[in-house]
């Protein structure tokens, strides 16, 4: 596939996306730079702004299989990776793939199970695949997390520890519709969802293809050392007391290399970095002053970004 035919199909991705999810085209654009990094996406937002049908937009519309697990006090472990059941007939374990089978999972309000649940979907997120009874079992490839949590409400929720939000390529926010774009919204679905009418535009090959394109985008030597010194300034801010990990500096050059595909170049800008480093790495850092949501951590990440000066040809 050359870059012609990769920016072209990603455009039609983000068009076909677009059907479903109306007004929110920097998200999509966000979303599908995920998918293509080949990280796992965090959707931190309030209740009914789409999280679900952007998630199932982006199945549909590269014909991959998608899962829904709805994250509960009461979910185990076994409830998404799977169990062997002993078959009496042929006197053996069989076994039983969980949801995370898929290439496209949503893990819907994550923040509700306990701990050792979220944790099982630690493996998963790294290395694609699930140990069950010691016995590890390849995931289908591509694939894709997109979990959600509601910033809002704690009672009986159990915040994603550091080390887990660090595996999360990027975490972004939906946000409420404006009102011209809502009472589309309304419109559309007084007869029926746009959803049920979306027709796949790519196939899971084109997407692990141009997965395999987006990671020989050119990153210039000096495109390497600004983006690992906006990390770095976040573990020296005074107002943080966690920056960002090895991990934040790998993902924000990854993700401008798929930010610099969509765009149709073969090569990565100081524009890719500053505009992703924001979702890449605001999930990342932790606070003095702990506040809710993702706003005062955009602040800072902002202020590295004003400060670190931008290299030049």
């Amino acid at each position: 596939m050359d870059l012609s035919t990769a920016r072209e199909k990603l455009l039609l991705l983000k068009e076909n996306v677009e059907k479903v999810i109306l007004g929110k085209s920097e998200q999509v654009e966000l979303s599908i730079i995920a998918l293509i990094t080949g990280g796992q996406l965090l959707i931190e937002d309030v209740p009914g702004v789409g999280k679900t049908m952007l998630a199932r937009a982006l199945s549909l519309s590269i014909d991959g299989a998608f899962k829904r697990i709805q994250f509960t006090p009461d979910l185990l472990p076994s409830d998404i990776t799977g169990v062997n059941i002993y078959n009496q007939k042929t006197e053996a374990f069989e076994f039983h793939p969980g949801p995370i089978f898929a290439h496209i999972v949503l893990a819907d309000e994550i923040n509700r199970a306990t701990p050792r649940t979220q944790s099982s979907l630690l493996e998963a997120m790294d290395e694609g695949q699930v140990s069950v009874d010691g016995v590890a079992r390849m995931l289908p490839k591509p694939f894709f997390v997109i979990a959600t949590q509601n910033p809002i409400e704690y009672h009986g929720t159990y915040p994603l520890p550091e080390g887990q939000l660090d595996r999360f390529c990027m975490c972004i926010s939906l946000e409420y519709p404006s009102r011209s774009f809502e009472r589309e919204v309304v419109e559309r679905q007084l007869l029926r969802h746009p959803i049920h009418d979306l027709r796949p535009v790519l196939t899971v090959e084109d997407v692990l293809e141009l997965q395999e394109l987006a990671h020989r985008q050119k990153v210039d030597g000096s495109l390497v050392d600004y983006a690992t010194r906006i990390v770095e300034e976040t573990r020296a801010d005074e107002r943080l007391i966690l920056g960002a990990s090895p991990r934040g500096s790998i993902f924000l050059l990854r993700t401008s290399q798929s930010r610099a595909l969509l765009f149709g170049r073969d090569y990565v800008t100081p524009d890719d970095i500053k505009q992703l480093a924001v979702p890449v790495l605001a999930h990342r850092v932790l606070p003095k002053l702990r506040r809710r949501g993702l706003a005062s951590n955009a602040e800072i990440i902002r202020d590295i970004l004003n400060r670190v000066p931008v290299p030049v040809d």
